[in-house]
């Protein structure tokens, strides 16, 4: 099974961004070397939908992100999004928006959810159009 390995601090920086922006979706992505598969740099991003059940980048916001991620040599390797009312798994949307096939997707939900959790999070491939999830093992450092 394939396997996303994320520290524990992006880990706790994606699933505060999922709770300080409930009950509309977060969405942002972590940045990596180009070719190494290593989720580096936490980039938060701003959901153009303002939506609790459907998230968009906001289309100036993806240029400056993509024009920075080459500027970088980085490549998007989680794509993140929170689901507010539902489990972590993809929806329909999230399937035919998902364009990156070399990334990890990770969705956290914060449906019945307190400060204190609990949460998923939970990390999947997508590839024309198949689901496919993966373990997630989460470490110190790499």
């Amino acid at each position: 099974m394939p396997t996303l390995t994320i520290t524990q601090a992006l880990f706790d920086q994606i699933v505060a961004h999922a709770r300080a922006d409930h009950p509309d979706e977060a969405c942002g992505v972590v940045a990596g070397p180009v070719g190494e598969g290593r989720p580096e740099r936490f980039v938060p991003m701003l959901n153009a939908a303002r939506s609790p059940t459907f998230y968009e980048f906001d289309s100036q916001d993806l240029l400056k992100l993509y024009r920075d991620l080459d500027d970088r040599d980085e490549e998007p390797v989680i794509i993140y999004h929170s689901h507010t009312a539902t489990e972590a798994y993809p929806s329909r949307t999230d399937i035919a928006y998902a364009n990156e096939p070399g990334a990890h997707y990770v969705l956290v939900s914060t449906a019945d959810t307190d400060e204190a959790g609990p949460f998923q999070f939970r990390s999947y491939q997508i590839l024309e159009g198949v689901v496919t999830e993966e373990d997630v093992k989460v470490v110190e450092s790499y």
